[in-house]
Formats: structure tokens, sequence, C-alpha cells
């Protein structure tokens, strides 16, 4: 038998969007190994690029040097005379990068120049000219877009000693051997964190002489990278990822999981009994659940069509059944008949008193299949009801000597089956015949019957007032004999007791039948109270 879930994981809309996620995975890697591969290539280009960029630099402040030079000796013959200053002066204007041109005599002193000279040079020489270029002329142009952004610059001694910088702040210390391998390989890469604790690549290249030039621009970070490359990276992907996840999720909620939901609350209505509901909205579904809603409309309708022909045999055989039942009481009461006749015919008494009992016993299980027949369970019986109709039964046969028998009756409603009633009915014959013999035929009086149920178990009593003789409880005849066999059948006990008014009390205790799990009792419990009497 299948079971309902206990929680919702098993569900198609999570297994659904299980496969999806699944199937759509390779897309998202893929985009994620793609946006690696293109960061790790950004960032090698980047350095290669910081490295090129120091080695261009360096290689264009040397050849400034080197240019300053040629320019010095070609100059030497004409810076003399008054206007050597002046002429010195228009060529710093016209070549950029050069702060001041100065001529000395040989005695070391400043013959002219084109801008003030702070000291006077010593030593011993023939004459000189100098050429003075300022520091920050020789650094790379920041806005070279073959510099990586936020490139910063400076220039350092060899024991990394900076000279100048752009920003303090964004240049780590250099290593201490920076000079001696920017020396052999040109120009050096190494990484560190600025004052700001970020990380950073720098490149090292020789300038000239014990001067090196430093670039340092911000290391590439992933994060980074992704937010200046978004759409490249890993957006596009996930995008595309979660699109088609929603895209194919409703389109499976619409298309598959409301179908079934519908057809879920037709077989629920079909659950029920209710099977002439028909799925007319499935005729909008797709063909395979069109399919399925015909597939459980046709079920219904062989199970319709098989429950008709089940109630119609159930009826055949009800009837079939009170007709058995019928004719067996009358078959019973013809034999009942029958004894009364020949029970007018014997002349003696005792033998006419044992032909009325075996009559009665008879009678009483007329009376059972009657109330079978006329009952609407052709399986169950209420015994409030048979009570009823049995006491009824044995008083109005019963006279006492002129003297009237009154009879209540108080009873609980119990559901009892066929198998039951007769013990049952047999026993309580045997009773109520025994009180009229014994205890009321001479005087008449009340004759009382109780049935109560209690739980598990229910009792009967059938209670007289005597005779006015003290009770015989000893002894055996037929009827006790009778009684204690019935109770053995009802899996009960029977007790014989004197009560309060001078009679005796028969009681009857026994397991509450179980009819259909229900402790045999139908309905609500009532009590029903009846008096009657006979003359």
């Amino acid at each position: 038998m299948l079971r309902r879930s206990p929680n919702g994981l098993s569900t198609i809309r999570l297994r659904l969007g299980a496969g999806l996620a699944l199937a759509l995975a390779p897309v998202l890697l893929l985009g994620a190994t793609q946006a690696l591969i293109e960061f790790r290539k950004d960032a090698e280009s980047q350095r290669v690029s910081l490295a090129l960029a120091a080695e261009r630099s360096a290689a264009t402040a040397r050849a400034r040097m080197t240019s300053a030079g040629v320019l010095l000796e070609t100059l030497a013959p004409q810076a003399v005379g008054f206007d050597c200053a002046q002429r010195l002066a228009e060529i710093t204007h016209r070549l950029p990068g050069y702060d001041n041109l100065i001529r000395l005599d040989a005695k070391g002193r400043i013959a002219c120049a084109a801008a003030s000279v702070p000291a006077d040079p010593a030593g011993r020489f023939d004459g000189a000219e100098l050429a003075v270029i300022s520091l920050d002329s020789l650094r790379p142009d920041l806005s070279d877009s073959a510099l990586p952004p936020h490139t910063e610059v400076a220039l350092a001694d060899s024991r990394g000693q900076f000279l100048t910088r752009t920003q303090a702040w964004a240049f780590p210390a250099p290593p201490a051997d920076f000079a001696d391998r920017a020396r052999r390989q040109r120009s050096i890469l190494f990484h560190g964190r600025d004052g700001h604790g970020e990380e950073r690549i720098s490149s090292a290249a020789p300038l000239i002489g014990d001067v090196y030039l430093l670039l340092s621009a911000p290391a590439p970070g992933l994060f980074s990278w992704a937010r200046l490359n978004p759409l490249s990276s890993l957006l596009l992907p996930l995008l595309a990822f979660s699109a088609a996840l929603i895209a194919v999720w409703i389109v499976a909620e619409r298309v598959v999981i409301r179908w079934l939901t519908y057809l879920q609350r037709i077989a629920a209505i079909y659950g029920k009994g209710r099977l002439s509901v028909r799925p007319k909205q499935a005729d909008r579904a797709p063909a395979e659940i069109r399919d399925l809603a015909l597939a459980l409309e046709s079920m219904a309708e062989a199970i319709d069509a098989r429950d008709g022909s089940l109630r119609a045999t159930l009826a055949e055989k009800d009837a079939l059944m009170r007709e058995i039942h019928h004719r067996v009481k009358n078959n019973l009461q013809v034999i009942s008949s029958l004894l009364s006749m020949q029970q007018r015919a014997l002349g003696d008494s005792v033998a006419r008193n044992a032909m009325a009992d075996t009559r009665r016993r008879i009678a009483a299980l007329a009376l059972i299949y009657r109330a079978l027949y006329q009952g609407v369970d052709l399986k169950r019986v209420n015994l409030r009801q048979f009570l009823d109709d049995l006491l009824g039964q044995l008083v109005m046969e019963q006279q006492a000597g002129g003297r009237a028998i009154r009879t209540e009756l108080s009873a609980d409603d119990l559901i009892i089956d066929p198998d039951k009633l007769a013990p049952f009915a047999l026993f309580a014959v045997e009773a109520i015949s025994n009180a009229q013999k014994h205890a009321l035929a001479i005087n008449g009086g009340v004759l009382k019957v109780k049935f109560a149920v209690e739980g598990d178990h229910a009792e009967l009593s059938v209670i007289d007032e005597g005779s006015g003789a003290p009770p015989e409880l000893a002894g055996g005849g037929v009827g006790r004999t009778l009684m204690t066999a019935f109770a053995r059948q009802l899996r009960g006990r029977m007790e014989l007791a004197a009560n309060d008014r001078g009679g005796v009390t028969t009681r009857l205790t026994f397991p509450t039948p179980a009819l259909g799990g229900a402790g045999g009792q139908a309905g609500g419990r009532g009590k029903a109270k009846a008096s009657r009497a006979a003359a």
C-alpha cells in the first residue's frame, strides 16, 4: 500500500528543479571557468605591461641623458661670449626635460647658465658644460594607455631609498637585492602591501648610474577584476542559468504540475464515491495529461458500473436472505402451532408444561428470524427492540389465574449478530418463563427486565416479586441447566440471587460483542422503558 510522503522533499517540483539545476550546471561552470581563464590572462597581461612600461621608461630616461651629452658637445664652442646665458636659456625652453644648462671655465667657475645655480662645483679641470635634468622629468607619463590603471611612479637608489614618488603610500619596500636583479634581468617584478594594506605589484628597472625606476599598480584580484568585467565574467552565465531555470520551472508548473494537482482532486472526489464527476477541464491540458484524464474517467465509469452490478447482486441476495428468514420463521410458527395442538391433546399436566416450554423456545427462535428479515441489516439486531418484542410475546401467552402480570422493561441499545442473539434470546425465555411459573403464576405482580451496557460488558437482569414463599435458589432443573449452557455460549456467567422484594433476580453478564470494531454499539446509546400488563 502506498503511503503519503511525510514531507515535500520528494515532490515533482523539487525533483524537477534539482534536475534542471543539474542539467544547467555545466553552463554555469563553463562561464566560471572562462572567467577564471580570462582573469589569469588579464593578470599576466598586466604584469607584462608593467614590466615593459618600466623598461620603456628607463630606456627613455637613458636616451634623454645620452642626448644631453650630445647636446653639450654640440653647444661647447658656442657656449661663450656675451650672449651665452641667453642662448642656453633659449635651448632649455625649446627642449623639455632640461632644467638648466651651465658653462664652467677652466677654474671651475660658472661662466654662464640658463638659470641660477645654487653652488659652485669644486675641482680642477679645463672647463665643462653641465646639463641639469630634474628627477620628475625622468618619470614616465601616467596618462600612457599602456600602463595599468592607477599606476604610480617612483625613483629610488640601489639601497631602496626613494628619491621621488607620485604617491608615498603606494610603494611597498623593494626587496634588498632588487638592484642587482634589475641590472641582470633589465626589469623585475615583486609584490607587497602598500600603506593602506592592499596588495600591489611593482616593477623595477635600472635608469642610469645608481638610480632605478619603479612602477607600482594594484594587484589584480578576482572580485576587483570581475567588477571591471561583469558581463564577460560571471554575470551573464549566472543570468542565463537563472533565466533558463525559472523559464523551465514556470513551464513545468503550468504544463504538468497544475494538471496533476487537478487530477489529484478528481481522484479524491472519486475516492469519496462521487463517480459521476468528469474531468472536463483536462480538455485544455497537453495530450499526455488528457490521456491520463481519460484513463481516470474510464476507471471511474468501470467502477461505477461494477458498483451498480454489485449493488444489484447484493439487493438480490438481501431479498433472498429475507425470504429465507421469512420462510424459516413461518416454518417455526407452523411447528409451534403443531406443538400447541399436541399440547391441548395431552392429558398429563407435566407433559403439557414441557410441551409449552418447548413451544416458547421455538417461538423465540421464530422471533429472531422475524427481527432479521424485518430489520434494516440482515446481520445485526438491536437488542433493545428485540427484548421489547420478546417480553410482549411471552407475557401475552401466559395468564396468571386471572391476576394481571405487569412488566417493566429498561434497556440500552446494543447491536448484536444472530450467532449471539440465539443464546441470549433462549436465556431470556428461560429466565422470564421461570419467573412467570414459579413467582407470578398465583398472585401476579410486577416483572422487571433490565438490560444495561457498561463499557465492554453487558448485563441482563430478570427480577420478580416472588410468590410469598421463600425462594429456592438451590437445586437444578432443566431451565437452570439451559441458562447455564446459554451463558457459556456467550462467554458470560449466570447468577441467581434473592432480592429485597422477596423474589429472585436472574442475572446474565457477558462481554459486549465487537461488531466491525465498534464494540457492538451502533449510533448513540439509548434507553427505553416499557410497561405491559396481561390478565
